[in-house]
């Protein structure tokens, strides 16, 4: 087997980041525990990224990244916002039951941000909005444009999104 490259290093980090932060949060995720999952020292953890928030920054771009495609492919030449509405709950329900680790670290994303600007630190709440703010727009181009539907269809999204959290299946908010 050849050595792993410090660009396939990097993408088991945020793989791992994700994990990690999104089962104890940005406080209380350590870098060694991150270093820990890769299998790698923490040393090297810092070559590759130059701070724990930068680590986090980078899990929060993926995840959010992830989720906006998840929407973007389900909605992928479906016509019909009724279609295309169904496709992309379909799609947020597949990612919630096959990688919860997505969402929850994005609702860690959240909680983060006012702490983190409360230190004058805005880094992680302009990703946060950014990512946000991209993901509404792939769901709401997807459904025509309607805000109403959208700001709907978000609503019942935060609802699985905190019932995954909370550990209840996303059918329990029915």
């Amino acid at each position: 087997m050849g050595r792993i490259s410090a660009l396939e290093r990097r993408e088991s980090v945020i793989r791992a980041a994700i994990a990690e932060f999104a089962r104890t949060g940005y406080r209380g995720t350590s870098t060694a525990a991150i270093a820990k999952r890769v299998g790698v020292t923490q040393p090297y953890l810092f070559r590759l990224f130059p701070d724990k928030e930068a680590i986090f920054v980078a899990a929060l771009v993926r995840s959010m990244e992830d989720t906006r495609l998840a929407f973007e492919r389900a909605a992928d030449g479906v016509e019909g916002g009724e279609r295309a509405l169904q496709a992309m709950t379909n799609a947020y329900a597949q990612l919630i039951s096959t990688r919860p680790e997505t969402l929850l670290v994005q609702m860690q994303g959240y909680a983060a941000v006012a702490a983190a600007e409360a230190q004058g630190d805005d880094l992680i709440g302009e990703v946060v909005r950014a990512g946000w703010m991209s993901i509404w727009e792939a769901v709401h181009l997807s459904l025509g444009a309607d805000a109403d539907e959208t700001a709907s269809f978000f609503a019942c999204g935060m609802l699985g999104n905190t019932l995954t959290a909370i550990g209840l299946p996303a059918s329990a908010g029915r």
